[in-house]
């Protein structure tokens, strides 16, 4: 009766594991979308930005609204970027306030790359040229929202 009894023991510990291992392996359901945005940003120590954009994602495309305030900025400038909306599970997902995903954020000159992310988990990886002068675009802690 013992060995019976370990022998249980043994087939729910493997059938525990497999179904762990079949749990881990599932696959996410996120997608990934292009984004293009066009921000106009001005400023004197505080600075006020906007502009328009799309996301498209599984073949539609939805228009967006960004919006934002940055401290530290100087100047006038416009930058267009374009990029990936990664993490989408629907397009919903990309609405919300992005701010820079660890030191991802990098300004140099004319040439913009961001990577940011907002609280839902959707991560912005988008490069670009800027127009105009301006000391800092900072889009960390911008908006998105559908138009």
């Amino acid at each position: 009766m013992p060995g019976f009894i370990r022998a249980i023991k043994i087939v729910a510990v493997v059938v525990a594991a497999v179904v762990i291992l079949a749990g881990a392996s599932t696959r996410s359901h996120a997608q990934t979308g292009t984004v293009h945005l066009k921000i106009v940003k001005a400023g004197f120590i505080v600075g006020i930005g906007g502009g328009s954009g799309t996301l498209t994602y599984q073949g539609r495309t939805y228009r967006l609204r960004v919006g934002g305030v940055g401290l530290g900025s100087l100047g006038i400038a416009a930058v267009n970027l374009v990029g990936t909306a990664s993490n989408l599970r629907s397009p919903a997902d990309i609405a919300g306030t992005y701010g820079a995903a660890g030191a991802g954020a990098t300004f140099v000159g004319g040439a913009q790359v961001a990577t940011l992310q907002n609280e839902k988990g959707v991560v912005l990886n988008v490069h670009g040229a800027q127009a105009g002068f301006q000391v800092s675009v900072g889009l960390a802690g911008m908006t998105i929202a559908f138009q």
